[in-house]
């Protein structure tokens, strides 16, 4: 006689968002001491998975604003302690360029490799690449640490590529795609690169871990960072493994105990979602802190923000990054910050920083349908505006 299987878990939408907000730290009062310092932020970015870096810089760098969220005493000063040879994080590729814990550097060697077969950028260096390559590893290899200016390229920049890279700048991205190079330091924001077997020589003698166990930890340690997930969700979070590669890590890891079938409830009026989740987690609910009263201002690239499915289940938020559509068909505006107040997305605003007078301005902002503008709302919000100031270095707020 078969056994009879147990009905999933029901999860409220309440629940699993403040799971999914606890977890990704957003339940942690962010004045709290000492979460600025590096140990803290190291423990933070384990703790998140991963921060993206973003060049756009209309308010400030994506990830000094996901930090500064969570610490307000945060400074890009404290962050840079951690990054290098033999710091706490490095930088690679998730879904875009990220920093992450230097200990999940073995899990990105699979990654290394896959890139070498299919690569873009071999594809835009055209016939000459396998010598533009050559000399650009050549001259690291005798020179030291790198940045791309460092180049000087006779002839004409890359027609083809996407962003008119010049065919050094494509080399050296190639050769930090592959693994070969490690990003060391960065000088007014530009990647300086040496030889990996030459900057962390522990971490390049590393063997890639296997098929099976590469897949298991991107599949537990996405699991443990979202709270609940569907194959497709853990497949994304860390951009590592295929659909079927998770949807197969799933049912073994529900067979055996290690995770369990959940039905997750949502705010937008989709049916439960089915996911699974780890065998803890009614306790892990029962324990919860609330997130803080207050009102902050997310980035654009927050990790609760960037799956925009999970985003619109759980918030009944409805979010589209607008700085690449034209201006004349955005409806919002080029960067704009959703509100959090609580565990509730109540707005959102259209930020820049000035910095040649040191103004932020609040170019617009807009309620969510449904949410009463109170005076209180209002003050809540003029003081998110003010920590966001202080965090990017702003003197004063214009709206």
């Amino acid at each position: 006689m078969s056994a009879i299987r147990p009905q999933p878990l029901r999860i409220s939408a309440a629940d699993a968002r403040r799971l999914f907000m606890s977890l990704q730290g957003l339940c942690d009062d962010p004045a709290r001491p000492g979460a600025g310092k590096p140990t803290a932020l190291a423990k933070l970015v384990r703790r998140l998975g991963f921060v993206q870096i973003d060049t756009i810089n209309v308010v400030d760098r994506a990830h000094h604003l996901i930090l500064s969220t969570r610490a307000v005493n945060f400074t890009p000063a404290a962050l840079d302690q951690l990054t290098g040879p033999r710091r706490a994080l490095f930088e690679h590729w998730t879904h875009d360029a990220s920093f992450i814990p230097t200990d999940f550097f073995a899990y990105w060697r699979p990654r290394f490799e896959r890139a070498k077969g299919r690569s873009w950028h071999r594809t835009q260096l055209g016939d000459d690449r396998d010598n533009v390559i050559e000399l650009v590893r050549t001259r690291i290899r005798n020179e030291g640490p790198l940045r791309s200016k460092d180049f000087e390229h006779a002839g004409e920049r890359g027609a083809t590529s996407w962003w008119n890279w010049k065919p050094a700048k494509l080399a050296l991205d190639y050769l930090w795609r592959i693994g070969e190079l490690y990003i060391v330091g960065r000088e007014s924001f530009q990647k300086v690169y040496d030889l990996t077997e030459r900057a962390v020589p522990h971490l390049h003698a590393m063997p890639p871990p296997g098929v099976d166990e590469h897949a298991d930890w991107a599949c537990s340690a996405a699991l443990e960072r979202l709270g609940f997930a569907s194959a497709t969700e853990l497949s994304r979070f860390w951009n590592h493994i295929d659909l079927a590669t998770a949807r197969k890590w799933m049912q073994a890891a529900v067979k055996s105990g290690r995770a369990i079938e959940v039905e997750v409830e949502s705010t937008n009026g989709e049916p439960p979602r089915r996911a699974v989740a780890l065998p803890g987690i009614a306790r892990q609910i029962k324990k919860l802190p609330d997130a803080p009263a207050i009102a902050r201002l997310l980035c654009p690239f927050d990790p609760v923000i960037r799956d925009r499915a999970r985003l619109h289940r759980l918030f009944n938020f409805d979010y589209r990054f607008e700085a690449f559509v034209p201006a004349p068909k955005r409806v919002h505006g080029y960067y704009v910050m959703p509100i959090l107040e609580g565990d509730q997305l109540v707005g959102r605003v259209d930020p820049k920083f000035h910095r040649d007078t040191g103004v932020l301005e609040i170019k617009k902002l807009w309620w969510e349908h449904g949410v009463k503008v109170t005076k209180a709302r209002r003050q809540a919000m003029e003081s998110a505006a003010q920590r966001l100031a202080t965090a990017v270095g702003a003197r004063r707020v214009i709206a």
